[in-house]
């Protein structure tokens, strides 16, 4: 399954926090390099564990998002379930999120 950008808080509202479904939220910014560099591994996830939803969102872009989510970093990959938020990684630790999603949403 192809990695889905999020475009507005209204979407994020439905498509992170009203979701029953296992969540991979990749937080963003496009002039980060680290980002840019991690983003073929996060699809290549979103190819492997496909019971799991992953979206992006530029938190420059989706400012008030980002607040909302207390975004320190880019980029922060958190993982929700039943539109809860089980965990974070921060930084692009590619082994972090492989293990965050086997432990926490499968």
């Amino acid at each position: 399954m192809p990695v889905i950008e999020i475009t507005s808080r209204a979407e994020f509202l439905q498509k992170i926090l009203g979701s029953p479904d296992p969540v991979v939220l990749d937080c963003y910014a496009e002039w980060c390099s680290h980002c840019k560099a991690i983003e073929p591994k996060i699809e290549e996830l979103s190819n492997l564990y496909t019971p799991v939803k992953f979206y992006q969102v530029d938190v420059d872009k989706i400012e008030d998002v980002g607040q909302e989510l207390g975004v320190r970093a880019k980029p922060t990959f958190m993982l929700f379930k039943d539109g809860e938020k089980i965990t974070e990684i921060v930084g692009a630790h590619l082994p972090a999120v492989e293990q965050g999603i086997k432990t926490h949403l499968l």
